[in-house]
């Protein structure tokens, strides 16, 4: 893990800052620089019609209606897209918003302000923090565990995966050779078996061996499929008879591709299991970053890590001001 990925994940959990940890605004560049590379797609969809605007020499009318719609088409929704040209209106009647470059500079300070009016944290503060990851199928879950449990791993964090997605041996090979590669304990059943008993031998191995960490992948399933969601009501509900604290985190798995229906997703996961936050992935795809805004916006949950690539170091704690520069700003 590179010092500046070491810091990053380090705040995200609040741990002491690696030695030699300064000042952010470096690891702020080259997080950026590297979203910037992998979050081509969602700039060359979203670019063209922010072009224009950026370029104007003068702010019209116009320029409010076309900002509108290239925001609605950037997922942030119709009340966010709303609310937010609407507050940068106001900035340009008091005469601090004068030109196409002015709104470029304002859009990004408000796209991550509204984005994330705080850093993202996972506060490690449970013995073990247990930490539920849901989602839909496709969202790329189980991945984000592995991953997720790597990190954990670098930092110096003990963890215990709960291989609780029963329904697919395949997930549960995948997250063998994750923890063979981190070091994590791996608790699995056979195919088939109650998720709720995965969850709960994962928290009390957790809680018998002092770990830091229990971090559980639960079955892919739509927001819509009522049982389903029982069920993971139950696995969320079986970790609180060994701590009535946990899960202490509930991170939804978003897959940025799917526009405003991530929003339903969140809203309907969040009604069974009450999320703290969400796992952004898939950025480097055909998204376009918006839906951050709608969530935070409609539901007041916020992102806490973003996947924009394959490759291990591609899920990051979600740097707001970083990600919207990546997306909103002006090339240069």
């Amino acid at each position: 893990m590179s010092d500046a990925d070491q810091e990053a994940w380090a705040e995200l959990f609040g741990l002491a800052p690696p030695p030699g940890a300064g000042d952010p605004e470096p690891r702020r560049r080259g997080l950026m620089a590297r979203l910037r590379e992998n979050l081509s797609k969602p700039r060359q969809t979203i670019s063209p019609q922010l072009a224009g605007i950026y370029a104007g020499k003068f702010v019209t009318p116009e320029t409010w209606d076309e900002l509108e719609e290239a925001l609605i088409a950037a997922d942030c929704g119709m009340d966010a897209s709303l609310s937010l040209v609407e507050d940068l209106r106001e900035e340009a009647a008091q005469g601090r918003i004068t030109s196409g470059a002015d709104v470029a500079t304002a859009l990004t300070r408000e796209m991550a302000t509204r984005m994330a009016p705080e850093p993202a944290r996972i506060p490690l503060d449970g013995h073990p923090t247990v930490i539920l990851i849901v989602g839909v199928n496709g969202s790329g879950k189980t991945t984000t565990v592995g991953k997720f449990a790597h990190r954990l791993s670098e930092l110096g964090q003990t963890v215990v995966i709960g291989a609780a997605d029963t329904f697919r041996a395949a997930a549960i090979d995948q997250l063998a050779v994750w923890a063979e590669r981190s070091g994590a304990q791996l608790v699995r059943q056979a195919q088939g078996a109650d998720p709720g008993a995965v969850a709960y031998d994962t928290v009390a191995s957790a809680t018998a061996r002092g770990a830091d960490v229990a971090l559980i992948d639960t079955a892919g399933r739509l927001q819509t499929q009522h049982n389903l969601m029982e069920e993971l009501r139950k696995v969320a509900a079986v970790v609180g008879k060994i701590d009535e604290t946990a899960p202490h985190e509930v991170l939804l798995v978003l897959d940025a591709t799917t526009g405003q229906n991530g929003l339903s997703q969140a809203r309907l996961f969040n009604e069974a299991v009450g999320l703290t936050g969400v796992v952004l992935t898939k950025v480097d795809g055909a998204a376009r970053g918006g839906i951050a805004v709608a969530i935070r916006r409609e539901l007041g949950i916020p992102v806490k890590l973003v996947g924009s690539g394959e490759k291990l170091e591609d899920l990051q704690p979600f740097d707001a001001r970083s990600f919207a520069r990546a997306i909103f700003s002006p090339e240069d």
